[in-house]
């Protein structure tokens, strides 16, 4: 597949989380006559695989007995009990068959608690249980498709290797945030239900992950390419984005807005197609094949916005930081979910945002309140500003890339499992509640197969102006990061870090041990006050990286797609990094 545009057929539509009673039963009966009409397929699959693999000559790697490959393959699985009992019927058949068989297994669980959790959307919940309901329907939603795509990849899509553990890492995710989302509200009926239809579904998905990853090479990074270039170059200007931003993309983002051909204008005044964002949002096509344009002229929008899966392509350009502002308020003290609070939300393939500002002002007392979720593959935010104080930029899933931008925030203020890489930004952290300390990333990859981590490349690390005020107080410490999850993930890449960082740099989580062997956080050649490495924690997982081989692993070339690079504009590199 071209990284040009997305096509509307590696999209499955998705189930509303806004479903009426009516469209309920209408979802339900075309889920269900889907359902049925997946497990005849499946069934028939399976039988066509059994009939070929009985007339196929044997393999060479695989001169292995058909028990001894469902015993190999079941041994790469990080859950091998479920993987056994989930596949033992098909122990005659070959491990490639056998990937399949468990990618189309998996599928259909998951299909299965979609439409069994779906069927409870008309039963009485309180506002909190709701939000972490349609979290959980949205998301099981996109774990479909994301599961359907990898399985057409892994029956010869065409589709890079990159993209499967991409989907795969990010169904996964999925699941881990609806768990999340549904362990703050009470035992009840409904969490007793959902748990019941979540059941094994990250097990299942994780075996999918682990299997499909040593089908090519098992170590993680290995078979990874990195650059060895000897030679200097000069970056032109079009080597400012990753390459599925293509030629006509760069010169849109290049362009200032009056120069741009919008397909609608956003205008408060009314002199434009729409007054509000969510109009204009709510009218544009589904599945297009080419970039549509949205352009939201100056003014303060104060509205919640969701771009849909269903909603690929969308490009969202303002008249510049703090002059196209879109405001919300949402926050876990006011009964949502982590999730639910976002100002700003996007997971449509193909997905741009430039020159605009999106805070989200609930304060710190209310909490985790995000300003801008991105759970879209191949999303490109650029020259933005996003505000806000504890979780400000939920970098939620999928492959991203922020460019120029300005994130403000306290507590874990970028957080999430995208595969995500941070250049040119400024990244402020602003003066929290008292006692608190500021942690600029928690990052969340609980999975050693998962492709996910946040890349922090030529960024400035500062303090904004109400932390420094206040630096050098015991009681406002600023730390580069936190283990959210058991192999997260961070690296920062010759970035300037400001005399606020604290000199042992990285924060346990919650004062424990958890996740100090397993996790991978790393620092390259920074520099400023606060990059002095001396006094840095001495846990397993930290490292000073000091070859640029691994350093470049987490570049744009090597960590968000694989297949081209970004170093700074008119910086001479070498393999993939500026210096």
């Amino acid at each position: 597949m071209g990284y040009d545009r997305i096509s509307p057929s590696d999209y499955t539509p998705p189930l509303s989380s806004q479903l009426s009673t009516a469209d309920s039963r209408r979802r339900y009966a075309r889920f269900l006559l889907f359902t049925l009409i997946f497990t005849l397929l499946l069934v028939s699959a399976v039988a066509l695989l059994l009939r070929s693999n009985a007339h196929r000559p044997a393999r060479k790697l695989t001169d292995q007995s058909p028990t001894s490959a469902f015993t190999h393959t079941c041994s790469l699985a990080r859950y091998p009990s479920l993987c056994a009992s989930l596949l033992e019927k098909f122990s005659g058949v070959g491990e490639r068959d056998l990937l399949h068989i468990s990618l189309n297994m998996t599928l259909h669980r998951v299909g299965a608690a979609l439409y069994g959790a779906s069927a409870m959307a008309s039963t009485p919940m309180d506002p909190r249980l709701r939000s972490a309901y349609e979290d959980c329907i949205e998301l099981l939603d996109d774990s479909v498709d994301q599961l359907s795509q990898s399985l057409q990849a892994v029956s010869g899509g065409g589709h890079p290797r990159e993209d499967v553990v991409t989907w795969l890492s990010a169904a996964l995710t999925n699941h881990d945030t609806c768990s999340e989302g549904l362990d703050g509200v009470p035992d009840g009926y409904v969490k007793a239900q959902m748990a019941g239809h979540l059941k094994d579904l990250s097990e299942l998905v994780s075996n999918c992950l682990a299997m499909f990853s040593a089908t090519s090479v098992g170590e993680d990074f290995a078979g990874v390419p990195i650059e060895h270039r000897r030679k200097r170059r000069l970056l032109s200007a079009d080597d400012t984005f990753p390459n599925w931003v293509k030629p006509r993309d760069r010169k849109l983002l290049q362009m200032p807005a009056p120069t741009i051909q919008p397909d609608f204008i956003v205008s408060k005044d009314g002199n434009g197609t729409h007054k509000t964002i969510y109009d204009a949002v709510k009218a544009a096509p589904e599945g297009s094949y080419r970039r549509f344009i949205i352009y939201i002229k100056a003014g303060r929008y104060d509205e919640n916005i969701k771009v849909s899966r269903r909603k690929i392509n969308l490009v969202f350009v303002g008249d510049g930081k703090g002059k196209t502002v879109v405001s919300g308020s949402r926050s876990v003290s006011d009964n949502y979910t982590t999730f639910h609070t976002a100002t700003f939300a996007a997971t449509g393939a193909g997905f741009i945002m430039k020159d605009m500002t999106i805070e989200n002002w609930a304060g710190p007392y209310k909490h985790q309140a995000v300003a801008l979720r991105v759970g879209a593959d191949h999303a490109v935010v650029y020259r933005c500003s996003i505000i806000g104080y504890q979780d400000t930029l939920y970098v939620h899933s999928q492959r991203q890339f922020f460019r120029e931008c300005d994130i403000y925030g306290t507590v874990d203020f970028i957080f999430g499992n995208a595969a995500v890489v941070f250049q040119k930004c400024g990244l402020w952290a602003r003066k929290p509640l008292p006692m608190q300390k500021v942690t600029i990333t928690a990052q969340n990859r609980k999975d050693p197969n998962q492709n996910t981590g946040i890349s922090i490349h030529d960024c400035q690390i500062l303090p904004a102006s109400d932390l420094n005020a206040s630096v050098g107080n015991p009681n406002f410490q600023t730390f580069l990061g936190r283990p959210w999850k058991l192999y997260s993930r961070v690296v920062y890449l010759l970035s300037y870090m400001g005399g606020h960082i604290e000199p042992s740099g990285w924060l346990p989580w919650n004062a424990s041990s958890f996740a100090l062997d397993t996790l991978y956080y790393g620092e390259y050649m920074n520099y400023g006050p606060g990059a002095a490495v001396g006094k840095r924690v001495q846990w397993p997982g930290y490292k000073v990286i000091t070859l640029p081989d691994e350093a470049g692993k987490f570049t744009v070339t090597n960590f968000i797609f694989g297949s081209s690079w970004l170093p700074s504009t008119g910086v001479a590199f070498l393999g993939g990094l500026s210096f």
